[in-house]
């Protein structure tokens, strides 16, 4: 018998297994897929020595998080390095024109003042209390979220700060991305560069609750940098791996949990696909989606017809699609060669590009033109591609995952087995517009479609890489259901992490490492 059986090796499952190996207990990992990481792995998808990242690339939000703060020694000793990257992200615009952050302030500054002075000192004053804010709003996305703590959390801010400060900043959570960046900036191109990383969620540029993550990114980018995992996302997989292991823990790959097995209303083990039963004395911690835990692991019912309404109604964000590309060279930026240094460029260059993006996405509809995320990872690290080449991770923003038709009324297909390809050379039309020659510099692809993307991890409903959506009704306490934002379930010693709970998407494993840390302090 074990201490605590985690179901599902992504982030935040292994992040909830580590801390309590290293706090004593017996952990035991199962993972259906054949590989850890969930949407954080590495593969060979195109040619022999081009290693692609299948989902997550930018590993700053685990860099910068507390578990990696206390465990940053030990994960190195198991094989964890990052590669810091100090052109962090760019847009290229149908002008010829191009903007980037990068971690020189002065730097910044002055390719902002060359659209507009006056943001330019708006991004020196932003930049300028951003070193005071910070600690504050990393403190509420760094907590559980219980009407106690978040109520505990408020009134810290209130005594460090003061009110005028605290409702600034419970404005800032609930505005959208176009009223924060109007408010901010005047230059369209300015705001299109910020906006952008609304879309790495679903953020369009109206939507309440949006302009958090645009702000952060480009502060925290601004100030610290951006980091990738050395050779592949893949590092940071496989340092928690070892880790585990090394404090007696198993993780076993290839082997579905079919089932939560219960007694007098307690989690007491699992059932697996192969026959076996496991027990477990103090714990059960499922990294799925509500939908999955309730209907799936617990044959259809927690207990309270309440919470299980609650899980079936958690709503998916829009698909992601996938293409990736073993190069002979990075794409020729026609808006200029330093585009070549950026981990990101985004082809997302307007406003009005976004919202009509993200509009087709959720009616059904192929978008005419999705916002492209263009990550160059070899100009960072290039240990991830054979000497002198490449690899593109190209992010395409949004899609539908189940397709009612085509924006553009040119792809016939409604099934992503025969769409992809399509999509996949609308894609490459678009980054061709800016980077003209890239399609001959091409050795291998692989397109992977929302459809893929859920058949290999069933936590992207949808191809939805976030594993449920953001916005305020989905998200702090309510995330992933009202009045169980705390990572419990209505069943004893069973317990929920994962990008759909709080604190939400991303590598950051705070929900698996802040419940483990709970769960540990208790016994």
């Amino acid at each position: 018998m074990t201490d605590a059986i985690v179901i599902g090796a992504g982030i935040n499952g292994l992040a909830a297994a580590a801390t309590l190996a290293l706090k004593g207990w017996k952990v035991a990992v199962f993972e259906r897929s054949e590989r850890p990481g969930g949407a954080a792995k590495t593969l060979e998808l195109t040619l022999p020595g081009f290693r692609h990242d299948w989902g997550a690339l930018n590993l700053s939000l685990f860099a910068g998080s507390a578990f990696h703060q206390q465990n940053a020694g030990l994960l190195a000793e198991h094989g964890l390095e990052f590669v810091p990257a100090k052109d962090c992200f760019s847009s290229a615009f149908p002008d010829g024109r191009w903007l980037g952050v990068s971690t020189d302030p002065a730097i910044t500054t002055a390719r902002i003042a060359g659209f507009s002075r006056a943001d330019a000192a708006a991004w020196q004053a932003m930049l300028g209390a951003f070193g005071a804010d910070a600690p504050h709003i990393f403190s509420v996305l760094g907590s559980p979220m219980t009407p106690r703590s978040a109520l505990h959390t408020a009134w810290k801010i209130w005594r460090a700060r003061d009110a005028a400060f605290l409702a600034r900043l419970v404005r800032l959570l609930i505005q959208t991305p176009r009223a924060f960046l109007d408010e901010h900036f005047e230059s369209d191109h300015v705001k299109a560069t910020l906006a952008a990383w609304g879309m790495h969620l679903d953020f369009p540029p109206d939507q309440a609750g949006g302009a958090l993550f645009p702000y952060l990114e480009a502060m925290a980018n601004q100030s610290f940098g951006m980091v990738i995992g050395k050779g592949g996302a893949d590092s940071m997989i496989g340092a928690l791996v070892r880790l585990i292991e090394a404090r007696g823990g198993t993780v076993e790959c290839g082997v579905a949990v079919t089932g939560v097995t219960t007694a007098a209303g307690a989690a007491t083990g699992v059932t697996l696909a192969d026959g076996r039963t496991v027990k477990a004395r103090r714990a059960v911690i499922a990294n799925t989606t509500p939908k999955a835990l309730v209907d799936g692991l617990l044959g259809g019912t927690s207990g309270r017809s309440g919470y299980d309404a609650g899980a079936r109604a958690f709503r998916h964000g829009p698909g992601t699609m996938m293409l990736h590309l073993a190069m002979d060279g990075l794409p020729d930026w026609a808006a200029g060669a330093e585009l070549k240094r950026f981990a990101y460029v985004h082809l997302a260059p307007s406003l009005r590009q976004m919202a009509n993006a993200y509009t087709d996405a959720m009616a059904g509809l192929l978008p005419a033109e999705p916002v492209l995320v263009v990550g160059q990872p070899t100009a960072i690290d290039p240990s991830r591609a054979p000497a002198g080449k490449h690899t593109l991770w190209v992010q395409v923003r949004v899609v539908p995952g189940t397709i009612k038709g085509d924006a553009a009324g040119e792809i016939a297909a409604t099934d992503w087995a025969g769409a992809k390809e399509a999509m996949a050379e609308r894609v490459l039309d678009i980054i061709e517009r800016y980077a003209p020659g890239t399609r001959g510099k091409i050795l291998g692809r692989a397109a992977v479609s929302p459809a893929e993307l859920e058949a290999d991890n069933p936590n992207l409903v949808g191809g939805d890489q976030i594993s449920g959506s953001h916005h305020p009704s989905q998200n702090f306490l309510f995330r992933p259901v009202t009045g169980w934002s705390d990572w419990t379930t209505p069943v004893s010693r069973l317990y929920h992490v994962g990008a759909s709970t709080w604190p939400g998407a991303g590598v950051g494993a705070g929900s698996g490492s802040m419940l483990a840390e709970r769960i540990a302090r208790r016994r």
